[in-house]
Parts: C-alpha cells; sequence; structure tokens
C-alpha cells in the first residue's frame, strides 16, 4: 500500500506517533533544471507556468500521483540572477484555481512580492520585475494565497532562486550546478491507498507530518560524487516539519543560511533548519565512499508532547555515492563582498523596537484580516522585532522583504549558526528572539508586506500580519487597508 514504503526502519522511533519510512536509495536524485531566460532591454526575463500534472515518485507508491508544479508536473526550475540586473518573470496560472508566487526572501517592492495581495486567477498573468539589490544567496519562490498556501505548496508548487554576487563568485566553493552544487528540496508527504497526495486535518500541531520523505522529488534518493568536495543547498520546503540534517560518520563546513554566506565556513555535525529555512553546507568524500544526509532527532524546544511533533523522528534523506576518482575541491575561504559595508546592520542605528507574541494561532492577539494593516515602518529605518512564542507548539517566523540577524536569545547571543542574515527563524517556546532589520528602498502606502509562522496550516488559518513600509512623514497607520471595505 502506498501509505508504507517498505519497511518502517531507522524512523521508526520508539514513543514517535510521526515517524517515517525507510526506504531503498535506488533512484537518481533529480536537478530541477535551470530556468531558461532572455535579456530584453536591460532585463533578465524568465518565465513560469503554474500547471497540474503527475508524478511518479517511487515503485512502492501506487500508480500516478497527481501533482502541481512550475513548467512540469511537480516542483519548479531553479531561476538564477547576478545582484545588480534587473529581472521580470512572466507567471501564468493554468491551474484551476488562484493561486500566486512568493519570492521568499527577495528585497523587491511590496506590488512584486508574491503575496496574498498578488493572486493570479485561472487564466491569468503577471509580471513582476524588480532589481537584485542584495547579497548572494540561496531563495526560493511559492505560492502565498490567503488560506490556500499549505495545500500549493503540498501539492508541489515550489523551486530555488539562487543569488550570485562578487563574493560568491569569488568564493572557493563548489560551483558547478547539478555537479557538485546540489540543490535539495527536503520535503515529506503523505500517500493514500491510491497514491495520490493526502494532508491530515486531524487538528494535530504542527501540522501535516509525512510518512514519505523525499529530495527535489525523488523518494530514497542518491546523488553520484565525483568531486572531493560536495556542495549541498538545503532548503526545508515542508508545510509543517523541523529537520537535523547531519552525517552520522563525518561533520561538515556550514557556509551559508538564508540570506548568504557566513563570514567563515563553521564545522557542525548538525543544522536544525524549521520551514522555510535553508542552509549550505560543504561535505567532504573519499574515493568510493558512500555516506548519507540524514535527520536525526530534532532539538523542538520545551514543546509539549515532542514524539507527536516529530522531534524523535530519525532518517536518512540522501545518500551520496563518490566516484573511484575525484577531482580536487579546494577548501572553502572567501573575502568580503564589496556591498559588505553597506549591507552589515548596526544595532546602534535601531530607533524602534516591536514586540510579536506568537500563541496558537494569532499574532498579538490578533488573527490575519487583509483589510487591515497591523504595523507601519518608515524606510530607512532599522528597527528591532522581539519575537516570542508563547505556547509550547512550533512555530517559525519569517517575515517578507528583509533579511535580518538575531541579536540575541533570552538575552544571550544567538549560537554561529544564526549569526549571519536571514529571514525566517525557528523559535523556541516561550524563548524572546530580537531580532535586527532596516528598511530600504520601497515605499507603498497601499500594499503590504507579512510576516507570519511558516508553518504552513499556522498561516492559512490566521497567524499572520500585515505591514507598510512608508516614507518619512506619511500618514500612514495601522488599520484598515486602504480602499478596503
Amino acid at each position: 500500500m502506498a501509505a508504507v514504503l517498505l519497511a518502517a526502519g531507522c524512523g521508526a522511533i520508539p514513543g514517535s506517533v510521526t515517524s517515517v519510512d525507510d526506504v531503498a536509495f535506488d533512484q537518481r536524485l533529480a536537478i530541477p533544471p535551470l530556468a531558461e531566460s532572455e535579456v530584453v532591454d536591460g532585463v533578465r526575463t524568465f518565465s513560469l507556468t503554474a500547471q497540474e500534472g503527475t508524478t511518479s515518485f517511487a515503485p512502492a507508491i501506487d500508480g500516478e500521483t497527481e501533482t502541481w508544479g512550475f513548467d512540469g508536473a511537480h516542483l519548479g526550475p531553479t531561476l538564477r540572477a547576478e545582484r545588480g540586473e534587473r529581472v521580470a518573470v512572466d507567471v501564468a496560472n493554468d491551474l484551476g484555481e488562484a493561486t500566486s508566487v512568493h519570492w521568499h526572501g527577495m528585497h523587491l517592492p511590496a506590488a512584486m512580492d508574491g503575496g496574498p495581495h498578488q493572486e493570479i486567477e485561472p487564466g491569468g498573468t503577471w509580471h513582476p520585475t524588480w532589481e537584485i539589490d542584495q547579497a548572494g544567496a540561496t531563495l526560493w519562490y511559492h505560492p502565498h494565497p490567503h488560506g490556500e498556501t499549505e495545500e500549493h505548496v503540498y501539492r508541489g508548487l515550489a523551486g530555488m532562486f539562487i543569488l550570485d554576487d562578487d563574493a560568491t563568485r569569488a568564493a572557493d566553493l563548489p560551483s558547478e550546478y547539478g555537479v557538485d552544487d546540489v540543490p535539495v528540496i527536503v520535503q515529506d508527504k503523505v500517500f493514500d491507498d491510491e497514491g495520490q497526495l493526502e494532508l491530515t486535518d486531524d487538528g494535530g500541531e504542527p501540522g501535516t507530518l509525512g510518512s514519505v520523505v523525499m529530495a527535489n522529488g525523488t523518494v530514497g534518493a542518491y546523488q553520484e560524487v565525483t568531486t572531493e568536495r560536495v556542495r549541498l543547498r538545503l532548503l526545508n520546503g515542508s508545510t509543517a516539519r523541523s529537520y537535523t540534517f547531519g552525517f552520522p560518520d563525518r561533520p561538515f563546513d556550514l557556509v551559508a543560511t538564508d540570506g548568504g554566506l557566513l563570514e567563515a565556513p563553521l564545522e557542525l555535525d548538525h543544522v536544525r533548519l524549521a520551514p522555510g529555512e535553508r542552509a549550505e553546507v560543504v561535505v567532504e568524500m573519499e574515493p568510493g565512499e558512500t555516506t548519507r544526509l540524514a535527520s536525526t532527532d530534532t532539538d523542538l524546544g520545551s514543546v509539549a508532547a515532542p514524539f507527536a511533533m516529530g522531534g524523535n523522528d530519525a532518517f536518512d534523506v540522501l545518500e551520496l555515492r563518490a566516484a573511484g576518482e575525484l577531482a580536487p575541491s579546494p577548501e572553502p575561504a572567501w573575502e568580503p563582498s564589496r556591498h559588505a559595508e553597506a549591507d552589515a546592520l548596526d544595532p546602534a542605528a535601531a530607533t524602534v523596537t516591536r514586540t510579536f507574541e506568537l500563541d496558537e494561532r494569532r499574532i498579538n492577539g490578533e488573527r490575519m484580516d487583509m483589510g487591515r494593516i497591523d504595523e507601519v515602518a518608515t524606510v530607512g529605518d532599522t528597527e528591532v522585532w522581539e519575537v516570542r512564542s508563547t505556547v509550547p507548539m512550533p512555530h517559525s517566523f519569517h517575515v517578507h522583504d528583509v533579511q535580518f540577524r538575531v541579536l540575541s536569545i533570552d538575552g544571550d547571543a544567538p549560537p554561529p549558526e544564526l549569526a549571519a542574515l536571514k529571514d525566517t527563524v525557528y523559535l523556541e517556546p516561550r524563548r524572546t528572539y530580537r531580532l535586527l532589520l532596516r528598511f530600504e528602498d520601497y515605499t507603498d502606502e497601499a500594499v503590504p508586506y507579512m510576516y507570519h509562522c511558516h508553518m504552513l496550516r499556522h498561516e492559512d488559518e490566521g497567524m499572520m500580519g500585515q505591514f507598510l513600509v512608508v516614507a518619512p512623514g506619511s500618514e500612514a497607520r495601522p488599520g484598515p487597508v486602504r480602499g478596503s471595505h
């Protein structure tokens, strides 16, 4: 039957109610193609079409699964652009319902953000354009229709958006896409007896935790390694599950998180990623050996019943198979970008502090209202956002438009893996995270950005707010959206 792939092996953790099935690693990792683009009048233009299709995930899953994808049946191509380029995306919606495309982690005008205010009707198109002006990083894109985000992402609408800059181009990092620089979109799914995707709706927290884990839509994936080092761009593309990634037999170098490169490689044996978070890791291989990227028990903080929220689950995700001879790779090293000083965030420049408390489905006691502005920021301002989950369940916090620094957690310095720029952070319950962010370039007194929990069921059910970025002297205030009823 489809819901059980082979025997429950390493995923069958005693006491866990969300265990992951063990699989044979016998399918080559699918590599999303690089999206084609053309430069017209100085604008690099991509095209994406959201569409329906069918996908065969694994022999143990019965038949063809109905899925959604961009330019294909499942997931989407990898978009890639340089800092300083102007880009545009021609987005078409061939689905039977409205959707949107949010550029997660991107600094861009609110009207181009792809949130719930930029939905694309069936048969419709959308043409956002903006200038890339941020550090090189691994970003991603996914739908953001209000109340429907979980289903649209779960069905398969997601892809990576890689940004390059002078620092990433000059870095001694593996850089041949799909060979030694490999995108890895990790998601978990539930399949019914007929092999169709199933979103569980049993009221559990933090949402659907699937028994089938896949990388780039491949169940039981392996990647042939031909170089001494391989760079994995890890994306937690799941709707609810947090992962703790590592290898059982070796450490790795963490080289980048959501918003770009760390100041120097950081040797770790594991890294935790909540939904929406990314990490770039470099792992060393010896000729002829095999290892597996795994997710081990995940420390969710002081959550209630972690065994029921995926905290006890441990399973393999991706097998790396080294060739008998490996091409040499330099050790990771780089120089700062020429933009580093301008990009830096200064805590002393903060003039505003805001407080956000997340409970079960509310932020600061309010559920999401498309017609209400919750916060108004002034362009050019540096702010501190104090964010706290007040309930013992998993939450992750994502802010549109900006990359932030985690200043402290309960007054202590964050761990080094949280020291670089981020746009999404896991909130351990009942701890206060102080985030430093700066609003730059773009103002709009009518169209808001979002902040929300990236556990997508939480987001859909109301754990989201809206903020405007306005010019100095603006009379915009929190309250009804201009023109709303």
